[in-house]
């Protein structure tokens, strides 16, 4: 039986050090290098829908090391969404992507003037300019056959006509998940579509839209123009209104450019 002398012990565990820590070292540059450029993205949801929706963008985007926030909007008003929406803001701890869906692209319109906020990225979403309001714009383009947004109620409250909301509103999402956002969606008031914006943050900070080609509720068209008028990098991808849900891999990678692209001014 061979004896081990102390020399060749200390050499052992000499190199099973070496190997530790070559190991350890590679890893965390790795993970350096693979960690977001701006790690915090907050998600704006539109009308008649609520947070739940971004849960398959939340996974993803968590996955590849972002600091996820979902705003709950009240949906009362575009100034009471907006006081939530900054909150959310306050709270993270350095430069963020904020992130708006249908009405959520007017929220962040409004509410990415917050000095956290590094870039917009809106997502089938409206995009108003100062004095603008939501409606206007979707008066610009006549409706699809397939559009359910339904007249105010006597309380000022829209909502989503429950049988077209599968075609007009998710119409690539299965049925039992369509009828799921139906029931879960919140109480629009309607007044918030009338609202115009004091200081459009578009103006002042990068910003990059998703057009989503199949969408039944704001016409492609409209997405089209509104980005197009304000230098907004677009992205085309094939999706109804809920593209985020449908196509989410598509979606992040259209924040994970910002954060990136942003990252480097």
């Amino acid at each position: 039986m061979k004896t081990i002398t102390i020399k060749e012990q200390l050499n052992s565990y000499f190199m099973f050090a070496v190997l530790f820590f070559s190991f350890f070292f590679s890893t965390t540059i790795a993970t350096a290098q693979n960690a977001p450029a701006v790690k915090n993205v907050v998600l704006v949801h539109g009308a008649f829908a609520d947070g739940s929706g971004w849960r398959g963008l939340y996974d993803i985007l968590s996955k590849k090391g972002y600091h996820v926030t979902i705003v709950q909007n009240p949906l009362s008003s575009l100034e009471d969404d907006v006081r939530v929406t900054n909150l959310a803001l306050d709270k993270q701890d350095g430069p963020t992507i904020l992130v708006g869906h249908s009405w959520g692209g007017t929220v962040i319109t409004e509410a990415g003037n917050h000095p956290k906020v590094v870039a917009l990225v809106y997502v089938a979403a409206f995009q108003p300019d100062n004095g603008e309001n939501s409606v206007q714009w979707l008066q610009t383009a006549p409706p699809a056959p397939e559009n359910g947004v339904l007249a105010p109620d006597d309380k000022g409250i829209a909502y989503y006509d429950e049988a077209k909301f599968h075609a007009g509103f998710a119409g690539d999402l299965p049925k039992d998940l369509s009828d799921f956002m139906f029931a879960s969606q919140g109480a629009f008031y309607a007044k918030g579509f009338g609202t115009p914006i004091t200081k459009a943050a578009w103006r002042d900070k990068p910003a990059y839209g998703i057009v989503a080609t199949e969408d039944k509720s704001i016409n492609p068209d409209i997405e089209r123009a509104m980005y197009k008028r304000s230098k907004t990098k677009i992205t085309e991808i094939k999706g109804s209104h809920v593209v985020f849900i449908s196509q989410p891999k598509a979606v992040a990678e259209v924040i994970n450019t910002a954060s990136k692209e942003v990252a480097k001014k």
